[in-house]
């Protein structure tokens, strides 16, 4: 304990060497020299020589084109969110670091380009737009602005700290101590403000008008709150982004930063978090976590009862270099909460967490991580099955897959065949709708487990098609794939026939083809889900990732899972999201447990049945309980 306890005075002894003065220069960003006691960037010097001689006037209007924290300090007024009171704007820990990767980037010549993840409210807002407000302000003349977030209120709301700066902005720091700032409108234009003495303009709109900004020469755009952008069948998120930084030139001093609280994951934001992450944008990533903001930190009484009192997951936080003070209000401030799930997506540590939807999540956020490992093998073959849309005797003959550009298959294992092969697998379909605006068909391709072989995705295809194609696709890839089970989910295609006065005759007409179609009650084709069997289901998904039994291979399948919640054992997608891959990888794994359709170690050699390989010919029903390990 002597040994943790020297360790945490270590680190508040170094948070308090962390001394910020930004007036005197102290704690701030870049290379900087003593000139008359304060620390002044280099860059002023180098603009002017003779800076140490100038009045003092004269060398605060020189000092503020390169110095944005003096700026900050010096210039710009903000509300101040615990008092109400009007204070200059002095930046907190996290914005020091957000203004780093912005000034690294302007101070080598390069567009300023930044993707921010914002957890709880430290100013990441505010500091960007204030960013904005010092190029148009100080740096730059006729250089626009745009502030779009996903509604009018959240642009609007962003641009009111921009009139408290203006009305409070000391007069002798512009350039004509004669000139005033201020918004007035541009004539015609209700979204537009102008600022005369600098002439540029601040255009506010929302990502479902995007077609209000067109016409404008944009230097700068402020993007915020952008996982909540909605789509419609006019333009999506992505849409209104590249038209934005489409419209924004690639030179120096120029800025577009996309910012939000997280809201799930599949989405524009996050899918953009991610290439960003791989270094795969011109954005560069910047996640601040509840640790580094100072208000999160508790005073310790007994630092051996904390330490002892401390789990697996508080003492990952003293690894990554937490103080006691700092996981002591961490270990309260999760009493608040009835799950840690609930606080992790409050309070994240990591990006992972930032993008926890919410704590109705059946699925542990450790074993998605696990499970995503197996999803860096990128597909042997992209492309769909060659004659796809033949029916009947004339679709199983001499199946093979072709490569397609921008196909919707996805194949990551060709089937393994020759003598003495004995891998098997299995087809399980999700049927969705016919139109682009609703739930897509998947076919799920599983390799069977085998002693010392974890099962494993081996191919996909998803889509929107007829319901009579998918059968017949989903048949061919079973032949293909060594004579594979085929488990079709069959409530919507009963209920199409129901309405219709038929009964299931998509699945019927296949099975007088393939003979190797799963049938539940010993006599009825395809899986019925319902609130029982969809229980069971999700439950072999948990346990198959928490013992890491299975492996993944499609991204998109774990984003369903991370956006999967659970009311009350009622499973459901987030509203806007989709289950379609997720369903395929539950209903595999549940039909799995059947020994007839995976035998046990001692249990017969499926090589011995041939083609047919399946030892069972009616399967237990799966509807009654099982009972899960």
């Amino acid at each position: 304990m002597a040994e943790v306890l020297a360790e945490n005075q270590r680190r508040l002894e170094a948070m308090a060497r962390d001394r910020y003065d930004p007036l005197a220069g102290v704690g701030c960003w870049g290379d900087r020299v003593d000139v008359g006691g304060n620390l002044v960037p280099r860059a002023v010097l180098e603009q002017r020589p003779d800076y140490a001689s100038l009045p003092g006037l004269e060398q605060e209007r020189i000092r503020i084109g390169e110095d944005f924290e003096y700026w900050c300090a010096r210039c710009v007024t903000i509300k101040d969110k615990q008092s109400g009171r009007n204070v200059p704007l002095i930046l907190n820990r996290p914005q020091r670091r957000l203004l780093a990767v912005m000034e690294n980037q302007r101070a080598a010549g390069r567009p300023v380009r930044v993707i921010l993840l914002k957890a709880r409210q430290w100013g990441g807002s505010t500091l960007v737009q204030m960013y904005l407000a010092w190029m148009q302000l100080v740096r730059h003349r006729g250089w626009n602005s745009l502030i779009c977030g996903h509604l009018h209120a959240t642009s609007k709301g962003i641009k009111r700290m921009y009139n408290l700066l203006l009305r409070n902005y000391p007069r002798q720091l512009l350039d004509d101590a004669g000139d005033s700032v201020r918004f007035t409108k541009l004539e015609g234009q209700t979204n537009v403000q102008q600022i005369e003495a600098r002439d540029c303009l601040v255009i506010t709109g929302s990502s479902r008008s995007e077609d209000a900004v067109r016409g404008y020469d944009i230097s700068m755009a402020h993007l915020s709150e952008v996982a909540f952008w909605q789509a419609s069948a006019m333009h999506s998120p992505d849409d209104v982004v590249r038209s934005v930084c489409g419209s924004v030139a690639l030179k120096a001093d120029t800025v577009v930063v996309l910012e939000s609280t997280a809201n799930g994951v599949g989405d524009f934001f996050h899918d953009e978090w991610l290439r960003a992450e791989q270094d795969r944008s011109d954005k560069e990533p910047v996640f601040v976590p509840w640790h580094e903001i100072d208000l999160y930190s508790l005073a310790v009484d007994d630092a051996a009862a904390l330490w002892s009192g401390m789990d697996e997951y508080e003492h990952q936080l003293w690894a990554d270099g937490c103080t006691l003070e700092q996981i002591n209000w961490y270990h309260q401030k999760r009493r608040e909460y009835r799950s840690h799930e609930l606080m992790m997506a409050e309070y994240p540590s990591n990006a992972s967490e930032a993008f926890t939807t919410s704590g109705h999540n059946p699925f542990v956020g450790k074993d998605l991580d696990r499970l995503q490992q197996g999803c860096a093998l990128s597909p042997v073959l992209v492309g769909d099955i060659q004659g796809a849309g033949l029916r009947g005797a004339d679709a199983k003959r001499g199946v093979c897959l072709v490569s397609v550009p921008l196909g919707r298959l996805k194949v990551w294992e060709q089937p393994e065949v020759g003598c003495g092969v004995t891998t098997r697998y299995m087809v399980v379909v999700d049927v969705g709708g016919r139109s682009d605006d609703s739930d897509y068909s998947v076919i799920a391709v599983w390799r069977l487990p085998q002693p010392e072989r974890k099962a494993a995705i081996v191919a996909q295809w998803r889509g929107h098609i007829d319901h009579d194609l998918l059968g017949w696709k989903s048949m061919q890839l079973a032949v293909y794939y060594n004579h594979a089970l085929l488990v079709v989910e069959s409530n919507t295609l009963t209920n199409e026939a129901a309405r219709a006065g038929e009964s299931e005759y998509i699945l019927q007409e296949v099975s007088r083809e393939y003979g190797m179609i799963y049938k539940r009650d010993g006599k009825k084709l395809g899986f019925h889900t319902n609130v029982k069997t969809k229980r069971m289901a999700i439950a072999a998904l948990i346990e198959a990732q928490r013992m890491q039994s299975y492996v993944e291979r499609d991204i998109d399948a774990v984003n369903e899972m991370r956006d999967y919640e659970d009311h009350n054992g009622r499973y459901a997608a987030r509203p806007g999201k989709h289950d379609d891959i997720l369903m395929t990888r539950a209903i595999g794994l549940l039909v799995m447990q059947d020994r007839a359709v995976v035998p046990s170690s001692d249990g017969p050699d499926p090589s011995e049945f041939g083609d047919g390989w399946m030892a069972y010919s009616q399967p237990r029903n799966l509807e009654r309980p099982l009972r899960v390990r």
